[in-house]
């Protein structure tokens, strides 16, 4: 009943009689199975089955339900719901292992969302110390989170668990949250949809934060068209979150499902990877897969401009934060900032009301500190002022003047090329193994984080070792309706995602 369950199937199920109690329940008795051997949920919702009675309710009363009534997801931990703490995956930050709670006295605006769309809320899920990881969540209080694909992989990170929440069929939909990598890592890691929103397309008012002018949210799923149908559910204008009245006036006409066709590349032009984006090999596998799949979308009818951003200056921009595991963390300065705007929202009640009380409270294990998981912050031009007055925004400018760069050149070589959009693998090579010490060596994290690009990521294949491969499709600000679209001509051609054989 639960295994590989999409929304428009679930749906299906509950007009035709199943009661959304049911499915519920069966969704519950599932992660008792299987969540143990993964740690992919680490609280679960107590209300649950309530909360699907009420929607059981209302639809033998005749009421109009929202477009995800009775669907079962599950959120990252990093965003506020109401009665559960948001820990960050920190054990500084949970009552139960010595830490403080923080309890949030209103649930962040995608959960407010998830709510209002009808979806029930079966859980939350583990996250590593403050998200500082784009690859796993080994450091987490609660432990590590396994990739469903195979439990010696990497799953992904931040939003590992959501990733093997949604692989492993404890949920139909999950939210995840990215500033750099933590859709798009663990989607393609784990065979999944990931939707990486333009930045202020979707609200992130209650998500704690790593920098609020690159942190999004979007949803992880097991196909397009779900995918499609919870990115109509998160988007739009909130007030709690002004930037987001950016997005006013580029919600596609219909929806984001409005444009998943099966010929939807057909005649599409579609620029492929070179070093004029990022001048770092494909493995030699990596390479094979990727050809095969060019193959598949020129079947499709796309026309392929081979590396379009040739000699753009490009990839010069892309510049490693010294002592950082392999990424461009501008823009990252203001997290004093952004936490102590974040910790305000809590309500009165808040343990922890501000920056000082927060790093206070988890002095012993420093962030920031020589050995914290963000030491690497010092090196960024903007932290030290950021970090001697929280009250006060940084000027970020190395990182406004990346963004710009970037922009009118992805915008420049668009136009002369008369591109529809780029497809990429989304990772250089097979995944490394859970405990390595390697990171995962994607291809687009650090270029459409700052520029505040829109990603999807879809299954493309396996590797010989079981590892998923997967594409991304990159495009302007505002394209994820026609992203979506091509995701789902390449979906319904290939059909490369499978179910995962656990391990129970």
């Amino acid at each position: 009943m639960t295994v590989e369950l999409t929304v428009e199937r679930a749906q299906a199920a509950l007009r035709a009689g199943t009661s959304c109690e049911a499915l519920t329940a069966a969704f519950l008795e599932r992660i008792e199975t299987v969540n143990p051997q993964y740690n992919a949920i680490i609280f679960i919702n107590p209300a649950a089955l309530e909360d699907a009675r009420a929607i059981d309710r209302r639809r033998a009363a005749g009421e109009p339900l929202g477009p995800l009534a009775g669907i079962p997801v599950v959120v990252k931990d990093t965003m506020d719901m109401v009665g559960f703490p948001t820990t960050a995956g920190w054990s500084l930050l949970y009552g139960k292992t010595g830490g403080v709670d923080l309890m949030p006295a209103t649930d962040s605006t995608v959960v407010a969302r998830m709510r209002a769309a009808g979806a029930i809320i079966l859980g939350k899920t583990n996250v590593p110390v403050l998200s500082h990881s784009g690859s796993h969540a080994n450091d987490s209080w609660a432990g590590p989170t396994y990739n469903a694909a195979g439990r010696g992989f990497v799953p992904g990170g931040s939003s590992a668990g959501t990733a093997t929440a949604v692989a492993a069929s404890l949920a139909v939909l999950g939210l995840a949250e990215e500033t750099g990598g933590s859709i798009q890592n663990p989607a393609a890691a784990q065979a999944l949809v990931g939707v990486k929103p333009t930045l202020a397309l979707v609200p992130t008012a209650g998500v704690m934060p790593l920098s609020d002018l690159r942190d999004v949210v979007g949803p992880i799923a097991r196909c397009v068209r779900d995918a499609a149908v919870a990115l109509d559910a998160l988007a739009g204008y909130a007030p709690e979150d002004p930037k987001t009245v950016a997005g006013i006036g580029h919600r596609p006409a219909g929806g984001y499902t409005s444009r998943l066709k099966s010929d939807a590349l057909r005649g599409r032009r579609i620029g492929t990877y070179g070093p004029g984006w990022r001048d770092l090999p494909l493995s030699g596998e990596t390479q094979r897969l990727y050809a095969r799949a060019q193959a598949e979308l020129a079947a499709q009818g796309a026309v392929l401009v081979p590396d379009p951003f040739h000699d753009s200056g490009f990839a010069a921009l892309r510049q490693l934060t010294p002592t950082a595991p392999d990424c461009d963390c501008r823009g990252l300065e203001s997290v004093p900032y952004d936490l102590q705007r974040y910790l305000a929202r809590l309500g009165p009640q808040a343990a922890l009301r501000d920056f000082r009380a927060f790093a206070a409270a988890t002095a012993q294990q420093d962030a920031f500190g020589p050995r914290g998981v963000m030491h690497y912050m010092h090196q960024l031009p903007e932290f030290e002022s950021c970090l001697a007055d929280p009250s006060r925004p940084p000027m970020l400018s190395d990182f406004l003047a990346a963004k710009e760069a970037y922009l009118e050149i992805f915008a420049r070589v668009f136009a002369r090329a008369a591109l529809d959009a780029l497809v990429f693998p989304q990772m250089r090579a097979a995944l490394p193994p859970l405990h390595g010490g390697e990171n995962i060596h994607e291809t687009t994290v650090d270029e459409i984080n700052i520029a505040g690009l829109p990603g999807v990521t879809v299954p493309a294949g396996y590797h010989a070792s079981g590892a998923p491969f997967g594409l991304i499709f990159v495009g302007p600000q505002w394209a994820e309706a026609d992203l979506l679209g091509f995701a789902y001509a390449y979906e319904c051609a290939t059909r490369h995602r499978r179910a995962p054989e656990l391990t129970l």
